[in-house]
């Protein structure tokens, strides 16, 4: 069964792939820079659809060490939000502990005809790490079609060389 889901879902990126806009467009991230350790009030701008389609969800992977995630309410969509188990809890604000972490955020509905774009919100803390970037993987699903902005450079690359870019913010240092 195991083998099967990985055959359907290469089959499922290769379909996936054939139906992806062009990259002159892609989904992005305001800000793009932070102070680490901050809390952030982050907008991923959905700019068009997909070869025409309208979008019907927009999902969101968080980076490892982002934490305290809370999605925006959108009037006609349904927010879904994915969580995983931490190997080990964490110490959080207020004395709490922390025993799971938010891995995804879709929200799904609309539609956001082709024509239109909008923002999606999260608020969200990002990691004590100055100078590092974190990098925002995006699916969007439209009617027809999908869209993956879920490149991350490699070493020495540069984002703009990338196809399908995810959304990105830089940590800075703090004033």
């Amino acid at each position: 069964m195991r083998g099967l889901r990985f055959r359907i879902g290469g089959a499922l990126t290769v379909l996936g792939c054939a139906w992806m806009a062009p990259a002159h467009a892609h989904v992005t991230l305001a800000p793009a820079e932070a102070v680490a350790g901050s809390f952030v009030e982050a907008r991923f701008t959905v700019p068009h659809g997909c070869e025409g389609a309208a979008t019907v969800a927009v999902r969101v992977r968080i980076p490892e060490g982002v934490t305290a995630v809370k999605p925006q309410a959108k009037s006609g969509w349904r927010v879904e939000i994915k969580r995983r188990k931490l190997t080990q809890p964490v110490a959080a604000e207020h004395g709490r502990t922390i025993d799971s972490m938010v891995e995804e955020v879709d929200w799904i509905g609309g539609p956001l005809g082709d024509d239109l774009y909008d923002d999606f919100g999260l608020r969200l803390r990002v990691p004590d790490t100055a100078g590092k970037m974190l990098y925002f993987p995006v699916v969007q699903e439209c009617e027809k079609g999908i869209a993956r902005w879920i490149d991350i450079p490699a070493a020495g690359q540069r984002p703009g060389d990338l196809r399908t870019p995810a959304p990105a913010m830089s940590l800075t240092a703090r004033p």
